[in-house]
């Protein structure tokens, strides 16, 4: 293997993991509205030791029975060494995923479309070549990641160009349009037949996003604000569209993109929202994640119809703690709770998003830095683990 494609490998496989398995030190700060936060002092003792194995900084929310808490570990800028804040705005990555696929459901229970319909009755000719057919592949196998298509984050010279090194410094404020994706995956052969197995896949969501847009008439971003941005008041969630920066507050984000230079760490605050779009691009805050997941397990967002087929799950390969249904995956701690909800990585950040079934007990934290995806099931089990 070239070092090139063993650079791109690593780096695909860093932003896949995070989405699927749970998943300078700078001092702790904490804050509950109730007196009970005391509650989570695993959770910021493992924040910290995040830290203190190398990550810059952690902020996180939780909500549960006593009520809720913000909390923070580590700096948000490397330079100045200002702390990490606990209402800090990132980039949330595969998340995005959640919404695509509940915008979706939600246009299914309207009558717009069916989970069934084939993606050409959707996107005539645009799923062609190379053995790819969207004829043969339904909107369902899109949002469960079985359509076979090739992920185009794995296509090692995309990955090159704007996921690591020079590649990504270069490119960084280039605007993608989501035919480029589309266009990188189908230039590979599909990995299997639609439906014969689970395969995560990016290109899966840019084409749920693009179905998002013929089926509504107007933009995959307008749809997600006004179906769910707009109504739960996430005031601090946005699609950034191509704009490049994050809005405050915010600290920076930082990426590893050199692997043969591990000490070198670089700020990648600034970059092209674009390049994530309908698998990636959303922005928001942990306290705004938890609101939409409590809504959408606590069904004000879909008909029991549409949230059942959201919660139906197959078992990726090689994640024996994590199933994925549509859009939506379900984790197991290493105590046994089982949690709903998504991980998110886009160059710089990682994001874990989880709650138990019924909505009453939420987590989402954020890393400014993102090497570290195997800690963040340290601190999922910190938080539902305690004794």
């Amino acid at each position: 293997m070239s070092s090139g494609r063993g650079r791109a490998k690593a780096g695909v496989v860093g932003l896949v993991a995070v989405a699927l398995t749970a998943p300078f030190v700078g001092p702790a700060q904490a804050a509950g509205k109730d007196p009970a936060a005391t509650g989570h002092r695993a959770t910021q003792r493992a924040m910290d030791a995040a830290v203190r194995a190398g990550t810059p900084g952690v902020t996180a929310h939780a909500r549960d029975a006593r009520g809720t808490w913000s909390a923070a570990s580590g700096v948000g800028d490397l330079r100045t060494g200002e702390p990490r804040g606990k209402n800090d705005r990132f980039r949330v990555g595969s998340i995005t995923k959640t919404f695509v696929a509940t915008v979706l459901l939600q246009m299914e229970a309207e009558g717009r479309l069916s989970l069934d319909d084939s993606v050409e009755e959707h996107l005539p000719g645009l799923v062609r070549g190379n053995g790819n057919d969207g004829r043969a592949i339904t909107v369902r196998q899109l949002l469960n990641h079985t359509s076979g298509l090739f992920d185009y984050l794995a296509d090692e010279k995309y990955v090159e160009t704007y996921l690591l090194g020079e590649g990504y410094l270069k490119h960084r404020y280039d605007t993608l349009p989501p035919e480029k994706h589309v266009g990188v995956a189908l230039a590979h052969k599909p990995l299997f037949e639609p439906g014969a197995e689970h395969r995560y896949s990016n290109t899966n969501y840019i084409l749920a996003g693009l179905i998002v847009e013929s089926v509504g008439g107007r933009t995959y971003e307008e749809e997600v604000r006004d179906r769910i941005i707009r109504p739960l008041g996430l005031k601090a969630t946005s699609n950034p569209g191509n704009g490049i920066h994050l809005s405050r507050p915010s600290s920076r984000g930082y990426s590893k993109l050199f692997q043969d230079k591990p000490d070198r760490i670089d700020d990648i605050t600034e970059m092209n929202g674009s390049q994530g779009w309908g698998d990636g691009d959303i922005i928001s805050s942990a306290a705004d994640l938890n609101r939409f997941y409590n809504a959408l397990l606590r069904g004000r967002l879909l008909p029991p119809k549409q949230l059942k087929a959201m919660k139906t799950v197959a078992r990726p390969p090689g994640t024996p703690d994590a199933e994925y249904g549509l859009g939506l995956a379900r984790y197991t701690t290493s105590c046994g709770t089982e949690l709903w909800g998504h991980g998110g990585a886009m160059v710089g950040w990682l994001t874990m998003a989880v709650s138990t079934e019924d909505g009453r007990h939420q987590l989402t934290f954020n890393y400014n830095g993102d090497w570290d995806a195997p800690s963040m099931a340290k601190i999922m089990d910190a938080e539902y683990c305690r004794s």
